[in-house]
């Protein structure tokens, strides 16, 4: 939730910073892109950092990492100063995601897992919200600095994690074991060799074209809400747009992640990646055509649902996938290496909206979720795999 509240604040004030630092659609897709691309990088240090001495450590310094420069992206007077610390802001974003997931799965029993992680993966449509919120009031008496000062707020509660949240057994278990035996000592490279190669480059595909389709999809929605008709937009008041996002967020989003935990267990894993993909593909064009403010706000959270709530089965089925000695440097590569490679999205989107407007851009987001439901046939099925 945190993590989704810093990253989109961004996302909302988008118009703002273009107007007064002055930038184009594509340098404002462009500075997404580069956060992307630290997360990327965060995603593979913290989960080596959560492998070697813990993961509510490593969660504890990711959120302090991107909590603290969220708050000096408001202090940015230039393009390249802000660009830093959207760089900066990355790494600990990307470092959340697989230190929570893993710290989630090891955590609960095999029966619970998928439904556990679809409710920690539903938070991000809370936090998106909230950023909505916060951005759409603080946006009314201040300007966009006032709005990433609040993302200092994420920070306190590290101070929660420290105190209560204890290492799971399966981890302890695993560094008694480590530690008699360092032949035991997970390696990064595992993940390129057998039994584990083929689903390393499965799911990291499949991560790739899913999150190049949604960041260029729901990093542009903000701005293509509230940029005027003559740019390419639909106008929408601050307020207007704050509604839209809230609704599409709570009522699309957060249902989305947290069905996909009920259907994986009923379907099984890659069945619902399948279903999830396609519906999200179908509706994108539906989406992109619309004018109408009641059919972009129906459509919105009928596309939210499915094309966000397929992100539950990565943490699933990368949990199970791969073992405790290297689960969340998997969990890191598989999914914070895709984020790295689609880090191109917002500014492709960015700049093909800046020439032919951004509903046709949309398109191409469609054709990222059809290629990421294709590739998700080639992952093993895993319901019912208890952790190793």
């Amino acid at each position: 939730m945190l993590d989704a509240f810093d990253m989109m604040l961004y996302a909302m004030v988008i118009a703002y910073i273009m107007r007064d630092l002055g930038i184009s659609k594509a340098q404002a897709g462009l500075l997404n892109t580069l956060t992307l691309l630290a997360s990327g990088i965060g995603g593979i240090l913290f989960g080596f950092i959560a492998d070697r001495a813990g993961r509510a450590r490593a969660l504890i310094f990711s959120i302090l990492t991107y909590s603290v420069f969220s708050f000096a992206s408001g202090l940015a007077t230039s393009l390249l100063m802000l660009a830093c610390f959207r760089f900066l802001l990355g790494l600990g974003m990307g470092g959340e995601w697989n230190t929570g997931a893993t710290l989630v799965a090891e955590t609960w029993p095999d029966e619970l897992r998928a439904r556990a992680l679809s409710i920690v993966q539903s938070s991000w449509a809370i936090g998106y919200a909230a950023a909505a919120l916060v951005s759409g009031i603080v946006l009314r008496r201040f300007d966009w600095r006032a709005v990433f000062f609040v993302g200092i707020l994420p920070a306190f509660v590290a101070l929660w994690i420290r105190k209560d949240i204890p290492e799971p057994e399966l981890w302890r278990a695993r560094q008694t074991a480590s530690a008699r035996s360092p032949q035991q000592e997970g390696r990064l490279a595992e993940l390129f060799s057998a039994p584990y190669a083929r689903s390393t480059f499965a799911l990291l595909v499949v991560n790739f074209f899913g999150l190049f389709a949604w960041w260029g999809l729901f990093a542009w929605i903000p701005p293509y809400l509230s940029l005027p008709v003559s740019q390419g937009g639909r106008g929408f008041s601050v307020m207007n747009t704050t509604g839209l996002l809230v609704f599409l967020n709570l009522a699309g989003m957060f249902p989305g992640y947290l069905s996909f935990g009920w259907f994986a267990d009923r379907l099984g894993r890659k069945r619902a990646f399948l279903l999830y993909l396609l519906c999200a593909g179908l509706l994108v064009p539906f989406y992109a055509s619309a004018r109408n403010p009641l059919a972009l706000l129906l459509l919105g959270a009928v596309l939210a649902f499915f094309g966000t709530g397929f992100f539950s089965g990565s943490a699933i089925i990368g949990s199970e996938i791969f073992p405790t000695r290297i689960r969340a440097r998997a969990l890191g590569f598989t999914y914070n290496g895709a984020r790295t490679l689609s880090a191109v999205s917002p500014y492709v989107i960015g700049r093909i909206g800046q020439t032919h407007g951004l509903g046709s851009a949309f398109y191409l987001c469609a054709a990222g979720f059809f290629l990421s439901a294709v590739l998700s046939t080639l992952l093993p099925e895993t319901k019912g795999r208890a952790l190793q």
